[in-house]
């Protein structure tokens, strides 16, 4: 399922092939520890931490994502984009490392054997 989004007094923009537009979550740069100390997104981590994000815009050729999935990247390998005054990451969908949508419960796992 192909998607585009609308960019207000301009043209809309249609991803092509296995592109995906995610918005960046605001709330994904600090976190709470269990104590309730909040961790800044500037603090050092010793492993890298993955992120997750809600689907805008898939392109023809995306397979397992669709809009309004969230999904699971690598906040490191990504490029933005500013579309009226919002930033968007631009990620290919091989980039992704989980898909999290109501459409697959039940449904399986996507390991393959």
């Amino acid at each position: 399922m192909s998607s585009s989004i609308a960019t207000g007094g301009s043209a809309p923009i249609k991803m092509l092939h296995d592109r995906l537009l995610v918005e960046v979550d605001k709330e994904a740069g600090e976190r709470r520890s269990t104590g309730g100390i909040v961790i800044p997104a500037t603090a050092a981590m010793g492993a890298r931490r993955l992120a997750w994000s809600r689907v805008i815009a898939v392109g023809p050729h995306a397979r397992a994502v669709e809009v309004g999935d969230r999904v699971l990247f690598d906040p490191e390998d990504k490029a933005e984009v500013e579309v009226q005054g919002e930033v968007y990451v631009v990620m290919r969908e091989r980039d992704v490392h989980a898909v999290a949508a109501e459409r697959l419960e039940g449904g399986s796992t996507g390991l393959y054997l």
